[in-house]
């Protein structure tokens, strides 16, 4: 009996990790910022230019209104760069974003951070269009 004890315990733990999964997933439309990272970097002149590439997925259980207007916003510092248009997406559907972020060649590693942030604008941004909102910021440092 003793040694199916640890294997109720691991089944018991499995399976209220299978249920907190299932418990945070939106019943609606939950569009999420899940990466962004450097591609590639150029050199040109005294600048690097850094190619970023970000993902974002619906990880909702219901698609978004085909009306859905939003952006991933770039801010460094607080100041908003740029913006990246970003179409409706179906349940589980993923879009890929591009961004170029130009610093001095010699800047230090890891001293640029930038941060990314999803902004709904139509429909209005309400829980029914974005479940979940605890994933729509994104923040990349390099």
């Amino acid at each position: 009996m003793y040694q199916l004890r640890p294997i109720a315990v691991a089944l018991l733990l499995l399976a209220q990790s299978a249920v907190a999964s299932a418990a945070t997933t939106c019943p609606g439309p939950d569009p999420a910022i899940v990466s962004v990272a450097v591609q590639s970097v150029v050199r040109d002149g005294g600048l690097h230019r850094y190619h970023l590439a970000g993902t974002v997925v619906n990880a909702g259980g219901a698609a978004q209104a085909g009306n859905t207007l939003q952006f991933v916003d770039i801010f460094e510092n607080g100041i908003k760069l740029d913006e990246r248009g970003i179409p409706p997406l179906k349940v589980g559907q993923s879009y890929t974003f591009t961004y170029i972020s130009s610093r001095s060649r010699q800047a230090g590693k890891g001293t640029t951070k930038l941060a990314f942030q999803l902004d709904v604008r139509h429909p209005s941004p309400t829980k029914a269009q974005d479940c979940n909102r605890a994933n729509d910021r994104y923040t990349l440092r390099f």
